[in-house]
């Protein structure tokens, strides 16, 4: 029995993000050493970034302080993944905007007051608004796994593996809130707290 009970405590040990990244046809658009490929977004009252333990951190600023990507295009059905966490704050550790066929869409992780998640804007209405609205507590200073599934019909997202939002968005207008209009085509912000980031990768999604 020695044996099985080694391979169930394997089985544990492999974690949901070990098993993500030995997944095929992820790209890192991340070194873990510089901002190659990104840039300070230059919000106005921004704080640092800078890196750090392989992460970017994200200081406070009043209110925002992000990254812009500036590398090649994504494709136009891809996913993305990352890990996040809050450092310190109260309010969204991660502000995703990312490209929509000609669109752009945000997903907001832990806003308005803390444990608001959602996608901003549908149909105007932002994610504590619209029906992609979520209530979850996070724990300060734990590294949360993202990843989010883009197509012409539809946005899905998955926090830590368990897929939380699957959006229908045909015929649904798209758009983002004016503070993060710097962030596109593909930013990360966050809003009144220090946040980090890492691990930031793509990959295209089969036709």
């Amino acid at each position: 029995m020695r044996w099985l009970t080694s391979a169930v405590l394997l089985l544990i040990a492999v974690s949901p993000r070990s098993i993500l990244a030995d997944e095929p046809g992820w790209k890192s658009l991340f070194d873990g050493k510089s901002l190659d490929g990104w840039e300070r977004t230059n919000f106005g009252g921004e704080g640092d970034v800078y890196i750090q333990d392989q992460a970017i951190v994200l200081d406070f600023g009043s209110s925002l302080t992000g990254i812009t990507y500036t590398g090649k295009p994504l494709p136009q059905e891809y996913e993305l993944s990352l890990e996040a966490k809050r450092m310190d704050g109260n309010d969204f550790f991660c502000g995703l905007t990312f490209p929509v066929e000609k669109s752009h869409c945000s997903l907001i992780i832990g806003g308005w007051g803390g444990a608001i998640v959602g996608l901003s804007s549908l149909d105007g209405a932002d994610a504590s608004e619209n029906e992609t609205r979520q209530v979850i507590a996070f724990e300060p200073d734990r590294w949360y796994h993202v990843k989010v599934a883009v197509t012409a019909k539809r946005i899905q997202v998955w926090l830590d593996q368990k897929q939380i939002i699957s959006q229908d968005i045909r015929g649904v207008k798209l758009s983002i809130r004016p503070e993060v209009v710097l962030s596109k085509p593909l930013g990360i912000a966050t809003f009144d707290t220090k946040g980090a980031i890492r691990k930031i990768q793509y990959r295209p999604l089969a036709k």
